[in-house]
C-alpha cells in the first residue's frame, strides 16, 4: 500500500518548524559522548539536556530515543532526544525508522538532522523513516497511522531537497515490492502480476511485453511451461523495457526476477509450515518492477530491460514430474529431481532469453531461490555470485549504500559436477556429497548466461522478515530495489 508519510525539508530551526507544522513532536539528535548539542528547544526545560539523557543512561546509539515534553509556542509537545551514532547512512537510516515508529497516530514530527550530515546520510534519513511507516492492512486499518508530515530540519538552504527527493523515490519502489509480494495468492497469479506490471509500465514511461501460455510453448520457454503445468492459472514471461529521456544509453543492463506467486514445492511437496510464507516467493519479481519503476524519476542513463518469471507452482495430475526433462529456451535440457526446485527452472528461461535475444552488457538475477543461502548467511544479507569481480564489487558497495548487504560466495568449479544428468544437460539439484545448495544453484542458472558478465543475487534469507526492525517492517521487505536502484544510479 502506498507510503502515507510526506518526508520534506526545512530551513531555519526545528522549534519554528514544528510551530509552522503544528507538530506534535519535534525531535533533536545527540550522537555518543557527554555533550548534547546546543538547541533552542531546551530552553523550556527544567534541566540540561545532558542531565536528561544521563538519567536514562542513553548512549546516543542510532535507533534510541529518550523522550520528555517541552512547550514550545502555545502548546505542550513531545521531545525526543534521538540517537544516530557516528550520522553515517546506516546510522540515520535506524534513526529516521526509530522515530518514524514513535510518530506512529501523530500528524506530524519536525526533526533536526544532525549538524554536517552529508547528503546521502539525510537520504538515508529519510528512507529509514518512510519505510519504517510501510504498512499492508486487508480489512480495518490499524489504530495507529504513520506520522502524517515528517520534517527534516537542516538549519539552512543546503542540498537536502535532492537527496530526499531520491530517497523518497527509493522508498515508494521498496513499498511497492512490498505490496505485490504480500498479496495473497488467492488473487495474486501469473496474469494479476502481469497486469500489475502493464499498470506500473503505463504510470512511469516504460513498454511492456507478456508473453502467454501460448506464446511460451511455441517460443520454446520449457522451463515456465514444466513449473506452471500444474496449476489452472498459466504462467506469464513479463518483459518491462526502459530507454531514457535523452542522449544515447550509457549500457544495456537486463534485471531477471522470479515471479512464482505461490510455491507449494509441486509434486515435490512441502509441509505446513514451509507453505506459509509462499506468497512471497516472487520476491525477486516484485523487485526487478518496483525498481523499473523509478527509474525515470531517477534519470538512470542506463537501457534497462526487466524480465520477470512468473507461474504458480502447484500439485496436479497435469504437474512436472521427478524424473522429467524440460527443454528451455535456446535447446539446452534441464533433468527435474525435486520439483520445489522450480525458480531456477524458470530464471533459465530468461536468462537464455536475454542471452540470445536482447544483447545486453550485464545480466543480473534477483531470486528467493535456496534455502541454503540463508542457512549460510542468515536473515539479513544475500547472497552474491558473480562472474564479473568489478560487477561483484559495484554491486556489493550498492548494496552497502542502500542498507540491503550482500556478501559474495564463490561459483566453485569443483561442484559443476553435482549438477551433472545421466539423461539431459544438467539436474535441477545437486547430487549428493557436495552440499552447498546455493553455490549448485547459482552455478545451474550460469549454464544460461552465455559468456556475459552476470550476477545472481539469492534473497531467500533478506526477502521476508518475521518482525519489524529499523526500516524493515514484517512480512516482504522488498530487499533488492534499493540495492538495483542505487547501483542503476551510480
Amino acid at each position: 500500500m502506498p507510503i502515507e508519510t510526506r518526508v520534506r525539508g526545512a530551513a531555519g530551526t526545528v522549534s519554528q518548524t514544528a510551530i509552522d507544522l503544528g507538530a506534535e513532536v519535534v525531535a533533536v539528535p545527540v550522537g555518543p559522548g557527554p555533550v548534547a548539542p546546543e538547541t533552542e528547544v531546551a530552553e523550556s526545560l527544567p534541566c540540561t539536556l545532558d542531565e536528561l539523557l544521563a538519567l536514562h543512561a542513553a548512549k546516543g546509539e542510532p535507533g534510541e530515543i529518550v523522550s520528555a515534553q517541552v512547550r514550545l509556542g502555545d502548546r505542550l509537545r513531545e521531545l525526543l532526544l534521538y540517537g544516530v551514532g557516528d550520522a553515517a547512512p546506516a546510522d540515520l537510516r535506524k534513526a529516521g525508522a526509530a522515530l518514524a515508529r514513535r510518530g506512529r497516530g501523530r500528524t506530524a514530527l519536525a526533526a533536526a538532522a544532525p549538524a554536517g550530515a552529508s547528503a546521502g546520510a539525510l537520504a538515508a534519513f529519510a528512507e529509514g523513516a518512510l519505510l519504517a511507516g510501510y504498512q499492508f492492512k486487508i480489512g480495518k486499518a490499524s489504530a495507529k497511522q504513520p506520522v502524517g508530515t515528517f520534517a527534516v530540519v537542516t538549519g539552512a538552504e543546503s542540498g537536502a531537497a535532492p537527496a530526499i527527493e531520491a530517497a523518497t523515490a527509493r522508498a515508494r519502489a521498496a513499498a511497492l515490492a512490498r505490496d505485490l509480494a504480500n498479496t495473497p495468492s488467492s488473487e495474486k497469479d501469473p496474469s494479476w502480476l502481469a497486469a500489475e506490471a502493464e499498470r506500473v509500465a503505463a504510470e512511469n514511461g516504460l513498454t511492456v511485453r507478456v508473453r502467454g501460455e501460448k506464446e511460451l510453448v511455441d517460443e520454446g520457454f520449457g522451463g515456465l511451461v514444466a513449473v506452471g503445468s500444474g496449476s489452472s492459472r498459466p504462467p506469464r514471461l513479463i518483459e518491462l523495457s526502459y530507454l531514457p529521456d535523452e542522449g544515447e544509453p550509457e549500457r544495456h543492463v537486463v534485471l531477471v526476477g522470479k515471479g512464482i506467486t505461490f510455491d507449494t514445492g509441486g509434486l515435490s511437496l512441502k509441509p505446513n509450515e514451509g507453505m506459509k510464507a509462499m506468497k512471497t516467493d516472487m520476491a525477486g519479481g516484485a523487485a526487478v518492477i518496483a525498481a523499473m519503476s523509478a527509474l525515470r524519476g531517477l534519470g538512470v542513463r542506463a537501457r534497462v530491460t526487466g524480465l520477470i518469471a512468473a507461474a504458480e507452482n502447484m500439485p496436479s495430475g497435469s504437474a512436472m514430474r521427478p524424473g522429467d526433462v524440460i527443454t528451455h529456451y535456446g535447446g539446452r535440457t534441464s533433468e527435474v529431481l525435486n520439483t520445489d526446485a522450480e525458480g531456477r527452472l524458470v530464471l533459465a528461461d530468461a536468462l537464455a532469453y536475454a542471452d540470445a535475444e536482447l544483447d545486453p552488457d550485464v545480466l543480473v538475477d534477483v531470486a528467493t531461490l535456496t534455502g541454503a543461502a540463508k542457512v549460510a548467511l542468515g536473515l539479513r544479507h544475500a547472497a552474491l555470485f558473480a562472474t564479473d569481480d568489478a560487477l561483484a564489487a559495484a554491486l556489493t558497495a550498492a548494496g552497502t549504500a542502500a542498507g540491503e548487504p550482500v556478501w559474495r560466495l564463490p561459483l566453485v568449479a569443483d561442484y559443476r559436477a553435482a549438477i551433472d544428468s545421466d539423461v539431459a544437460d544438467i539436474n535441477n539439484i545437486g547430487r549428493g556429497g557436495y552440499g552447498g545448495g546455493a553455490i549448485t544453484a547459482a552455478l545451474f542458472l550460469r549454464e544460461f548466461t552465455g559468456e556475459r558478465p552476470w550476477a545472481h543475487l539469492d534473497i531467500a534469507g533478506p526477502g521476508r522478515a518475521a518482525s519489524d526492525d529499523a526500516e524493515i517492517t514484517r512480512g516482504a521487505t522488498g530487499f533488492g530495489t534499493r540495492l538495483l536502484l542505487s547501483w542503476l544510479t551510480d
